[in-house]
């Protein structure tokens, strides 16, 4: 038998935790990055399976399909979040826009995740439309990745917006790429039992 100590539990505790439905029942204020290159200071006023609805500051409503919520942090420490990001142009000029069918999005599979958010490893994650996010993997599950940036700022990607995923050797964390390397077997935490 072969397995990922703790993995089980940890997805059974956290996978159906969303930061997003956090932020709605508590209706605090976050500045979401959207698609399109939009920045929008809202909270969510209601959240359905693929869509939520954002208020503005000045009573506006929003409503965004989910994929087009790159993503988002506490309005409190936006300054200093918007000081960590870096821009990838190259990624940037390709124009690419929200990926709505799963089977074309840039995967990562949560067995690696899970080494590398108890390894603490230190990761630089590009999004769509350019955003280099370098930090350390907090929590995970099904739709979301916790990210603590420098300073431990804490950011919510959404696991659709991403494009790639590298450690600062440029080890590629995808699915394309670990389904063939398979790092999760390499860590510490890879149990073989007979």
């Amino acid at each position: 038998m072969e397995y990922l100590a703790g993995f089980k539990e940890y997805l059974d505790e956290n996978y159906e935790r969303f930061a997003l439905d956090k932020a709605s029942a508590h209706g605090t204020w976050h500045v979401f990055h959207l698609h399109g290159k939009r920045i929008l200071p809202a909270r969510v006023i209601d959240n359905q399976t693929y869509e939520a609805t954002l208020e503005d500051e000045q009573g506006n409503r929003h409503p965004v399909h989910k994929t087009e919520i790159k993503f988002f942090h506490s309005l409190e420490e936006a300054l200093d979040i918007a000081e960590k990001l870096k821009i990838d142009h190259k990624v940037r000029s390709l124009g690419l826009e929200s990926i709505y069918s799963t089977k074309d999005r840039n995967f990562i599979k949560n067995k690696t995740l899970y080494p590398l958010m108890l390894d603490r490893e230190v990761l630089f994650i590009t999004l769509l439309e350019g955003e280099i996010l370098r930090g350390v993997i907090q929590a995970f599950n099904r739709y979301e990745i916790q990210l603590s940036l420098k300073s431990g700022l804490p950011v919510i990607l959404l696991r659709h917006a991403l494009f790639d995923v590298r450690n600062k050797k440029g080890r590629n964390f995808l699915k394309s790429v670990q389904d063939k390397k398979k790092d999760w077997k390499k860590s510490q935490y890879y149990v073989t039992a007979q």
